[in-house]
């Protein structure tokens, strides 16, 4: 059986499917037979070894349902995932194909909403902090309810499903764009039709749509594309104009749902150049067709995000996006189509990734692959709670909306290059109530009170020599047992670093064993998806470093968790000898080991620092090379319990403070056992964030919270501290729960 070492501790739970490439269901068998079987030949295999016994599996199925809902879905589509049964593994082959599982039926099934996992095979880790990831464990496992209220309030679904009034909402026109494609879909086999609406409006809104064919006449057009379509009010014309026109086609195509009311923050075409096909006289046979086909596509990947619809939409957009009068325009077109999960790479959202958000956005035409990995990226990057935004709207808004300095000059034209802005088209996007928008301030003041405040244990003493040293030594690693925090209190110090929550100006990172100087520095990479053409491509740290050369007065931070994960000299480099405060002018620049030009010289600048994390308790991991320890001053971490962990714990969660003296005792004893065993010693002890929860959550019933803790959390931990020595694993399990609740 394989088995891995997990590095912060916990081991995860797996949801998984039963069906595969458009195989009948075979939950019932699966759980008839006690099994579980990855019904591909080509993927999930390292996931599926991964799996050791013991962990828990639970069968899913996800699918989207608009009615019949325990909430108001105000008439949008919801994503909805099915739990059919759970079980835990009693033994793994090691081949990546099959599991055999002690399966409990879920009857009838429990449906679980918003935040869905629609991978086949899904490892969820309960993370600090990661509120929705512990809700769905406790869903799924423990049969505690969704608290559905306070999941359609979290900012990522508010404007579609909380409690906002829709008069408030910057958003709200997401509803009619998603049913407006919903609707233009049922029209793919019946284009005249859409054609004979479209040309009952008014003739002055589609005299634009004049084809020109090969016998040199001119007139109506005999086919269009879906993205044409709803470029009908997506041009660049006044935005009453817009809402009017979107109004009108709704109607006239049928629509059931609420009418457009505002219209803000959306990508719209050059009125010169507003088609996404050539004349009839010119374009191919299918050049139509195709359109049609990456659009049905793209609603299926946004209704179900599977593989094989993944690869499906790369296939379609590829055919599509070379053709003429497509290129980059065409992610705006699958933004209006679905806007909660395509991001539109036109000229004020690209500009806006690259300089508020420093993300590699690539040029051009992109490749399917390139653009979903970007949108993939993007939907990590906005679960992190302190991105300003939540969503790709909240983002094509935000953009929409930056200073003048953080906005391109130019907007993508049909193939992908520029064309003038006319400021007073520009103007038309403003929202409808005519009073525009100023980019809202997202650098909130922060201190190391703000650090207390949020549930940091630390003395105050601790917390300023750690920054003044942090400050010095320009690179800082927080060490430290599993659960004591250690990501957790990283970005909050670098928050206090820079005075302000910024995280356009913070940069997180995660270090693994394949990670290399060419992912990590500069280095060659496809372009564009092409395996032929290569091009040197800058990585995440040396953007950054650009960004704080270019922003002297400001503060940047790059957060490394897992530093000692892969190999850091060598993902380094030469920039391990640039990361020396000492190091830190243009006097020292060392060329780099890619260089752009033969006199190119580089430095790292006095305003960006550099922290990581590492975990000391994981003997899988590499030791850090002596060269990084001389360049990074180093600060251990351990279990804080004590008056200031019951006092916070108390107040944010209502446990009682002798029930939280009595779990300090317990876990003070099992760290001092670990503590003193000969194999393990001090740096596996048992932080104090396993027993601390989110400010949050609900304990209603403190002794089963722990049991729970204690069963799903640290057993596992210590199953691995003691492989060898099972009945100390069990002797300390017994010791925890003793008398507990009596």
């Amino acid at each position: 059986m394989a088995t891995v070492r997990d590095s912060n501790g916990t081991r995860p739970v797996w949801l998984v499917g039963a069906a595969f490439g458009g195989n009948d269901d075979q939950s019932d068998r699966f759980i008839n037979e006690g099994v579980w079987e990855n019904g591909y030949q080509d993927r999930y295999l390292e996931e599926v070894k991964s799996i050791c016994v013991g962990d828990r599996l639970a069968i899913k199925a996800t699918y989207t349902k608009k009615h019949d809902l325990p909430f108001n879905t105000r008439g949008n589509s919801v994503s909805v995932m099915a739990i059919k049964a759970v079980g835990r593994v009693t033994d793994n082959l090691g081949d990546g194909r099959r599991l055999t599982v002690d399966w409990t039926p879920v009857e009838p099934k429990r449906e679980w909403y918003f935040s869905t996992y629609q991978r086949t095979v899904t490892r969820v880790n309960p993370q600090e902090d990661d509120y929705k990831s512990k809700s769905l464990i406790d869903f799924v496992f423990e049969r505690k309810d969704q608290d559905i209220d306070k999941f359609r309030n979290l900012p990522e679904w508010r404007d579609k499903f909380g409690d906002i009034p829709q008069s408030e909402s910057r958003t709200n026109w997401t509803s009619f764009f998603t049913e407006f494609a919903d609707r233009l879909l049922t029209y793919r086999n019946d284009r005249q039709a859409l054609l004979g609406a479209i040309y009952t409006l008014p003739e002055e809104r589609v005299r634009y749509l004049t084809d020109r064919f090969a016998d040199g006449t001119s007139g109506r057009l005999t086919d269009i594309c879906p993205f044409t379509t709803m470029g009908i009010f997506n041009r660049r014309v006044k935005w009453k104009n817009r809402v009017e026109i979107a109004n009108e086609l709704a109607e006239l195509l049928g629509m059931e749902g609420q009418s457009l009311q505002k219209i803000d923050g959306i990508p719209t075409l050059d009125p010169r150049s507003s088609w996404f096909f050539p004349f009839k006289k010119e374009r191919a046979d299918d050049h139509i067709e195709a359109l049609w086909q990456v659009f049905a596509d793209a609603l299926q990947y946004a209704d179900d995000v599977s593989e094989q619809n993944r690869a499906s939409l790369i296939d379609s957009f590829d055919k599509a996006v070379a053709r003429p009068y497509v290129g980059r325009q065409l992610t705006s077109g699958l933004f209006w189509i679905r806007p909660q999960t395509f991001v539109s790479l036109d000229g004020h959202t690209t500009r806006f990734m690259r300089q508020r958000w420093g993300m590699d956005v690539p040029e051009g035409k992109p490749s399917g692959a390139t653009y979903l990995s970007l949108c993939e990226e993007l939907q990590r990057m906005i679960a992190d709670e302190s991105v300003p935004v939540h969503s790709l709207v909240e983002l094509s808004v935000d953009a929409w909306h930056a200073p003048p300095e953080d906005t391109a000059d130019t907007v993508p034209d049909q193939t992908g290059d520029t064309v003038p802005q006319d400021t007073a088209e520009a103007a038309s996007t403003a929202p409808v109530d005519g009073k525009g928008s100023q980019y809202p301030d997202t650098e909130q003041p922060y201190s190391i009170e703000d650090i207390v405040e949020d549930g940091c244990f630390l003395e105050r003493t601790k917390l300023e020599a750690t920054l003044k040293q942090w400050r010095v030594k320009k690179n800082l690693i927080l060490q430290g047992p599993p659960g004591t925090g250690k990501t957790w209190l990283a970005k909050r110090l670098g928050f206090a670093l820079m005075g302000s929550r910024s995280p356009n100006r913070m940069r997180p990172l995660q270090f693994h064993p394949n990670l290399s100087y060419e992912d990590f520095v500069r280095g060659w990479r496809p372009s564009d998806g092409s395996d032929i053409r290569l091009s040197l491509e800058d990585g995440p740290f040396l953007r950054t470093v650009e960004q704080a050369n270019n922003d002297p007065k400001q503060t940047y931070v790059v957060v490394i968790e897992e530093i000692n994960r892969g190999n850091p000299a060598q993902i380094f480099g030469e920039m391990l000898t640039l990361l020396e405060a000492d190091k830190r002018t243009p006097d020292e620049a060392l060329a780099l080991s890619y260089p752009r030009h033969p006199n190119e010289r580089l430095h790292i600048p006095e305003n960006l620092y550099v922290v990581g994390t590492m975990n000391v308790a994981d003997r899988s991991l590499a030791l850090v090379d002596i060269a990084l320890r001389r360049r990074f001053a180093f600060v251990d971490l351990e279990p804080i319990f004590g008056h200031t962990w019951r006092s916070w714990v108390s107040k944010q969660t209502g446990l009682d403070g002798e029930f939280l003296k009595d779990i300090e005792r317990r876990l003070t004893t099992l760290n001092q056992t670990i503590s003193e065993d000969d194999l393990l010693g001090p740096q596996y002890q048992i932080g104090h964030s396993y027993v601390t929860p989110n400010s949050q959550s609900d304990v209603p019933d403190p002794v089963e919270w722990f049991k729970q803790v204690v069963d799903t959390e640290i057993v596992p931990l210590l199953n691995e501290y003691w492989f060898d020595a099972t009945r100390k694993a069990r002797s300390a399990r017994e010791d925890l729960l003793k008398g507990l609740g009596s």
